[in-house]
């Protein structure tokens, strides 16, 4: 908690009564959409685990949003004792100032049995495939939801029979209160190895069953002689999920992360926590059905990059509509596991769709003499009794009780410091890039408008303190809040620029939001650079963006990096820009007036109507 809840009650005593562009959310006021995040005891894979839940469920509901649309969301907080937020991970340009869903960087978590109303503006060329996730602690291993940006209407480039999504998430045996306390511990206490993936919140545990109920496998129908718009979602947290439909080769991506591809062939799919694809998955005649008279076919999935491998599975099941005799049909257990896996899927691929992605429209991929300066991130795990992440020697966590060492976490949203004392928060400009790209006093890394930047992920082996052992190396899928950068490639050793160019010559690189930071190797000399993921970013949102790895036990150990875009001007309202310090004073407390509850309507300013800082300078 950051706040007592004693102190809370006084906090929404207070009423910013001077405001002339807030809106009060009475009952008169109808969100576009509602979730509720909770937290109880559930059944799941055949186990029993106190979870975080969204609309009571695991995943949260799929939600459906038109492009070029702003929408309102209202998330309550129903828990009783601990914060939540929500991240729109993914929407480039459609996160208002404090919107975002990331405390302690853009915004003050939902207090317990309060809630919070969102306010997304839905850019036009957004359509593709996201989520939603809580952004603290450890719920998001269980709190997360399909987002969908609907194309406009006559827009689709491709035409398809439909669409399935597969929505991806681990299953932990222990609680996120004590992975959590774990990971903050000293000596460190590991998560545990998850048991397994599940698809749209089913699988069967290897834990120990103790509901049958629950134990099963999902099952994803299709009809024959369609093309299907599979989504696919990484909303995992561990590890990198390697996975095939048996039988059905020849997947056609079309998507990533948020962004159109021309099409590419693949017959197995590789995914990092965060990370989204869309492929056309073309099914089986009713002659090749009756043939074989299998109707059904497995998804197998396995995890990759973790000690050892699990194996998961979910069934792809046909639809009866060749009216062939049931009795001709063999169809799958969806509450038990095949005695020997149908299918030997790779190892992980390092290079998996390197370079073989190209944008379906230009995207003005920026060019080597465009870059305007060049950020080297310096990934490296430090190793005593307890196990930070390090960037650029910055540990960014949201926990400002953490008790681990070496670590930066803020009192106070950094969003929000900065518009209570731009001259104390304002990070350095000049500092900063004699600095290797982050200010020493805030520990951010600030970009103007108009850069064109090129980012750096260098990976090291890890140190050992005091005789402990060093040299380990991770996977790390990095993600970028805000604007989508440009995928300049990757690879083993030492970042080269002569290599990188090498790599890039006759590419189009795509617009991504998550990428892989391999680490080829388990372990190298420790402080030796192994393993390098290349970025370019034209800097257009001001805002206070995180980015971070995405796997959530790093994350809670320190690694993530704050980036304030733009100066003074550029991020807080002044006269004649529509919004006022006094309209956005109800965001700079926590259980500030723009939150509510069951007896308090909030407070909220409707910058998209009043044509506040950030909607000028983006041009929405």
């Amino acid at each position: 908690m950051y706040i007592l809840p004693a102190i809370l009650s006084l906090v929404l005593g207070f009423s910013f009564a001077l405001s002339q562009n807030t809106h009060t959310h009475d009952s008169s006021f109808i969100p576009d959409a509602v979730l509720r995040v909770s937290a109880q005891n559930i059944s799941i894979g055949g186990i029993q685990r106190y979870s975080t839940l969204i609309n009571g469920s695991v995943p949260g509901p799929a939600l459906r949003i038109p492009e070029g649309e702003t929408v309102w969301i209202r998330v309550y907080n129903d828990m009783t004792d601990q914060n939540t937020t929500m991240h729109w991970h993914g929407l480039a340009q459609a996160a208002y100032p404090f919107s975002d869903g990331t405390p302690l960087a853009s915004q003050w978590p939902i207090p317990p049995q309060h809630f919070f109303d969102y306010e997304l503006q839905i850019a036009n060329g957004s359509a593709g495939s996201y989520f939603y996730h809580s952004h603290v602690g450890f719920q998001t291993v269980s709190a997360s939801g399909p987002l969908i940006i609907k194309d406009a209407k006559g827009t689709k480039p491709y035409k398809t029979d439909g669409e399935r999504i597969v929505h991806l998430q681990e299953l932990f045996n222990k609680t996120d209160s004590t992975i959590e306390q774990g990971l903050e511990s000293t000596p460190l206490v590991w998560s545990g190895e998850t048991n397994g993936f599940m698809v749209n919140g089913k699988t069967t545990s290897n834990f120990g069953i103790v509901d049958n109920s629950s134990a099963k496998l999902d099952v994803i129908h299709v009809q024959p002689e369609k093309t299907y718009r599979f989504r696919f979602i990484a909303a995992t947290s561990l590890s990198v999920a390697m996975f095939q439909f048996q039988s059905h080769g020849g997947l056609q991506i079309i998507e990533a992360d948020g962004s159109y591809t021309k099409p590419v062939s693949t017959d197995v799919m590789q995914m990092g926590t965060g990370q989204r694809y869309s492929a056309l998955l073309k099914t089986k005649s009713c002659s090749e059905l009756q043939e074989s008279g299998q109707f059904d076919y497995y998804m197998q999935i396995e995890s990759r990059e973790r000690p050892s491998n699990i194996t998961n599975y979910a069934v792809l099941r046909y639809n009866n509509t060749c009216n062939i005799p049931s009795s001709s049909i063999h169809r799958l257990s969806t509450t038990s596991y095949p005695a020997i896996p149908p299918l030997t899927l790779p190892p992980t691929i390092n290079s998996f769709l390197e370079y073989a992605l190209a944008p379906l429209t230009p995207n003005s991929f920026p060019t080597s003499s465009e870059v305007t300066r060049r950020i080297i991130l310096n990934v490296q795990q430090l190793n005593d009794q307890f196990s930070i992440w390090q960037d650029s020697n910055v540990s960014w966590v949201e926990n400002s009780t953490d008790p681990l060492p070496f670590l930066t976490s803020a009192q106070t949203p950094y969003l929000v410091s900065l518009y209570e004392n731009a001259t104390a928060y304002l990070p350095s400009y000049s500092a900063a890039v004699a600095n290797g790209g982050v200010d020493p006093t805030t520990k951010t890394f600030p970009a103007k408008i108009g850069e064109v930047l090129e980012i750096i992920l260098q990976q090291y082996g890890a140190l050992g303190e005091n005789g402990s052992t060093g040299g380990g190396l991770d996977a790390h899928p990095w993600h970028a809040h805000g604007s989508h950068y440009y995928d300049a490639g990757s690879g083993q050793g030492a970042w080269s620029e002569a290599v990188m160019e090498a790599q890039l010559n006759g590419t189009n690189p795509v617009k991504r939001d998550t990428t892989m930071l391999y680490r080829y190797n388990t372990t190298t000399t420790p402080g030796e650079k192994h393993g390098w993921r290349a970025w370019r970013l034209r800097v257009s949102q001001p805002g206070v963006w995180m980015v971070h790895c995405h796997t959530l036990q790093h994350m809670l150990m320190g690694m993530q990096t704050v980036w304030v875009f733009g100066d003074e001007a550029d991020l807080l309202p002044g006269s004649g820009e529509g919004v006022s310090p006094v309209d956005v004073s109800g965001y700079l407390t926590y259980g500030g007036d723009v939150v509510g509850n069951a007896s308090h309507a909030p407070s909220v300013v409707h910058f998209a109507e009043v044509g506040g800082l950030r909607r000028r300078k983006m041009g929405w």
